[in-house]
């Protein structure tokens, strides 16, 4: 069979490059290899994997769905190890469906604690592990090596695509190969190819869903709901991907055990755009208002971060790598969602209500 070349993640510097070519070798004997045995592969029952899953945020959604979608579309056998506590906040109130399904969930309070949060496996072995947590390669390390010593066919990594560097100016879609920074999550997944994992990176961007705790839709509904005009900034053709987190989950699983994926990085999000002035009118729209849409000038005005929820310039990444290899395809877009997401996730979760500072916008609006 024709060996395929596991290519190596991308920096800019050049003692990176060069420090990967030896982990490059190291990895195509070692895929190689497993792809020419074949058996560890193969889809049979008792296939299991560890998801380690952080206790929120962005990426908080993700592992409820993956580990549905393992269970139910995969016949795995799922144990979540969960930062905790379990506050009953979103996605967790939900974690009944779970049980339901048979997922094992196991609560630790803090996973940085790896040598107590990996006796509470009781001497549990995986297939494959997700990690959903780490974001750095001191986080990473006692759960790699652990995946090590069992052989695992897969160790994903769910990464971020906020590490990408675009050179000044250039606004296209982000592939996988631009430059990226050196952030802690990018150094992990410098760890966790220097150990010789079979490793998967997924590079999420903005997610939403039915199980979200946090919302990036939340600032266009505020303002929306309350007679607001929406500021954006420049003229909001800026474009975004807004990819639903069951999609999220879906790539994800989709490289488990699928020797493709072996010593890949994706971007982990819909290939379905929009634009920020779009999405501020479909917000408004699902609200039931006419809102005006008003543009600033970001550089003009000394704003905290993350006042508005999405860079000030376009910032979207290419699914088309996932596409051909995994073949991904999403099956959630925003623009059909925005309805539900209004209902039930900002009106159900007292958004109508709760107090919000606009202090900021009469500053940027001239009031």
């Amino acid at each position: 069979r024709k060996e395929r070349r596991v290519r190596t993640l991308h920096h800019s510097a050049a003692f990176e490059r060069m420090f990967f070519l030896g982990v490059q070798a190291c990895l195509s004997l070692h895929v190689t290899s497993m792809r020419h045995a074949g058996l560890r592969h193969k889809m049979v029952a008792g296939d299991s994997a560890l998801i380690i899953q952080n206790k929120g945020g962005g990426h908080g959604e993700i592992g409820y769905h993956l580990a549905l979608q393992l269970v139910m579309d995969r016949g795995f056998s799922v144990t979540i190890l969960h930062e905790g506590p379990n506050k009953g906040k979103p996605p967790h109130n939900s974690y009944s469906d779970l049980e339901a399904a048979g997922v094992n969930v196991i609560w630790c309070d803090d996973l940085a604690d790896a040598d107590v949060c990996i006796g509470a496996l009781n001497g549990a072995t995986f297939s494959a592990v997700i990690d959903n947590w780490s974001k750095s390669p001191e986080a990473i390390r006692p759960y790699a090596e652990l995946a090590k010593e069992w052989e695992v066919n897969n160790y994903a990594f769910i990464s971020s695509a906020g590490m990408y560097t675009p050179p000044k100016g250039d606004f296209s879609a982000i592939s996988e190969d631009c430059d990226v920074k050196s952030s802690g999550q990018r150094q992990a997944e410098v760890f966790i190819a220097e150990l010789g994992l079979p490793f998967t990176c997924f590079r999420p961007q903005y997610i939403y869903g039915p199980k979200q705790g946090k919302s990036y839709l939340g600032y266009f509904f505020d303002r929306a709901t309350r007679d607001r005009s929406i500021p954006v900034p420049n003229d909001g053709s800026q474009m975004v991907t807004m990819t639903h987190a069951a999609d999220n989950a879906a790539m994800v699983a989709a490289a488990v055990d699928n020797p493709a994926a072996v010593g890949e990085v994706f971007n982990c999000a819909t290939s379905s755009l929009i634009s920020y002035r779009e999405l501020a009118l479909l917000c408004a729209e699902a609200a039931g208002n006419t809102v005006s849409i008003a543009s600033y000038d970001p550089k003009a005005f000394e704003l905290p971060k993350g006042f508005f929820p999405f860079r000030d310039a376009p910032f979207f990444v290419s699914a088309e790598k996932a596409q051909k290899l995994l073949g991904f395809e999403p099956k959630n877009f925003i623009k059909d969602d925005i309805k539900w997401y209004y209902q039930n996730n900002y009106k159900a979760a007292g958004g109508l209500s709760k107090e919000v500072d606009f202090a900021f916008d009469d500053v940027v609006l001239g009031k």
